[in-house]
């Protein structure tokens, strides 16, 4: 399965195990999610794949200066007891060591951030999120809970490999890229994927049910935080942490 899973990653960047939770876990990590889904950061606002503000010295075709609808709601990591079942799997003896081997990576560490080292995203009727890369270098997801329809997870594996690859960008953007795949997650999967380097989405979802994933963050340096402007824009809040920390970052990537 490590072998499987080493194949993915270095072929697309994204890699899932099927059933990694069994029903009763699913239903435990449910739970605790519809117990804490109201204190999700709710935000809707317009946003480019990169988080930044517009640049007007940029042409207006620039991937940089492309803004879309983003609402979606994340249940930062300080809500979920240490006792509780996502930490529980967080925290189980051979979680981290299981995934630093599928990555091969041997900088490796939890992601530092008090907000955000695991988290929930809770995503509801007409919510989606748009094209964008991730702040941290290899996120790891958990489905616990699908819409009742839409959801797909879309994405373009290593566009950012050595260079912003801004052309390429504004392909996916205005959906004339052949390098974009689709993927229809299952409650219990568990998904290792290289967000900072692989620009995706989250398709718009149709009908009551809420989406829960729960999202695990691990990083190539130490003591990394989120950016102060990003962090607020997904949380609704920062702590001192994350100014301290600011700007600490291992690679020139915008953010």
């Amino acid at each position: 399965m490590i072998e499987r899973i080493r194949d993915d990653l270095a072929r697309d960047g994204c890699a899932v195990v099927k059933s990694f939770l069994t029903e009763e876990g699913i239903a435990a990590l449910t739970q605790e999610a519809d117990r804490v889904s109201d204190k999700g950061h709710r935000s809707f606002s317009r946003t480019n794949a990169y988080f930044t503000q517009d640049d007007p010295s940029l042409p207006e075709n620039d991937p940089r200066r492309q803004f879309f609808d983003r609402s979606n709601a994340f249940v930062a990591a300080d809500n979920f007891a240490p006792e509780g079942p996502l930490r529980q799997v967080h925290d189980s003896a051979g979680f981290d060591g299981f995934i630093q081997e599928c990555l091969q990576e041997t900088a490796f560490y939890r992601y530092a951030d008090p907000l955000a080292d695991v988290i929930v995203n809770v995503a509801e009727e007409g919510n989606g999120f748009p094209w964008h890369f991730d702040t941290n270098n290899f996120t790891v997801t958990l489905a616990i809970q699908n819409a009742e329809e839409g959801g797909a997870f879309e994405y373009a594996p290593h566009i950012r490999r050595g260079d912003e690859n801004f052309e390429e960008v504004s392909r996916v953007l205005d959906g004339t890229s052949e390098r974009v795949k689709t993927l229809h997650l299952e409650p219990g999967d568990l998904q290792l994927f290289r967000g900072r380097y692989s620009l995706h989405r989250v398709a718009p979802l149709v009908g009551a049910r809420p989406r829960y994933v729960a999202i695990f963050s691990y990083v190539g340096e130490p003591d990394m935080v989120g950016a102060p402007e990003r962090t607020e824009q997904l949380y609704g809040r920062t702590l001192p942490i994350h100014h301290e920390r600011a700007g600490q970052r291992a690679d020139a990537y915008i953010d």
